[in-house]
């Protein structure tokens, strides 16, 4: 029985990680507007960096907020297929803030539990196994981030919606894949920071046990 506690109380910590972690990834207004202020794509689209940024935040309102029900973007129309996958992201996204909600509180006061009680050394094995996963994805994403980028939409989305034509979701124009790449980077290298810390404070609380 205190195994199986244990397992969901772990399980639960990296479900409020895991979620925090895309909660804040997806809400990097900043990083979105770096790739505007260094790339050419307001140049090429015809529209200003502000306004950009207000488009994308038109459309990060309608993914995130539950009491949005109509994507309207100021400059970009949104074909059938392309409003049924930001339905299909909108689902995701609302799923995730769930998650994050109902786990935040139960794995805060697990893992300070385990610090108060000097239990803190139950952080190494397990982080240094959870640390292998993102170092692995991103291999896979530094030998062939195109291909990971699909296997990742295949295993999210039921359909193709999310192939989107230019022509008819010119959104898809000021998105661009080396975008999305940092978003990844900045999500895996978050949870890699986690766990090294963990790590360092379990071997910490450990060698100092006697303090």
């Amino acid at each position: 029985m205190l195994r199986l506690r244990r397992f969901i109380a772990w399980t639960v910590v990296y479900l409020a990680l895991v979620s925090l972690i895309i909660c804040l990834t997806i809400n990097s207004f900043w990083l979105y507007r770096l790739n505007l202020n260094f790339s050419t794509i307001p140049h090429q689209v015809g529209l200003s960096v502000s306004r950009l940024m207000t488009n994308y935040h038109q459309l990060l309102g309608f993914l995130e907020l539950p009491w949005i029900h109509h994507l309207n973007m100021m400059d970009f129309p949104t074909s059938p297929s392309g409003l049924q996958h930001f339905i299909d992201v909108k689902h995701l996204f609302l799923l995730n803030n769930v998650i994050l909600i109902v786990t935040i509180i139960p794995a805060v006061i697990f893992t300070v539990r385990l610090v108060r009680h000097r239990q803190a050394w139950l952080f190494i094995r397990t982080f240094q196994i959870a640390a292998v996963i993102p170092v692995f994805f991103g291999l896979l994403m530094l030998v062939n981030f195109n291909g990971f980028f699909i296997a990742f939409h295949k295993v999210l989305f039921r359909n193709s919606d999310w192939l989107f034509n230019p022509q008819f979701d010119p959104v898809i124009n000021v998105l661009p894949e080396s975008f999305f790449a940092q978003c990844f980077v900045m999500a895996f290298g978050l949870f890699e920071i986690v766990m090294v810390l963990g790590i360092w404070y379990g071997k910490y609380q450990l060698t100092h046990d006697d303090d």
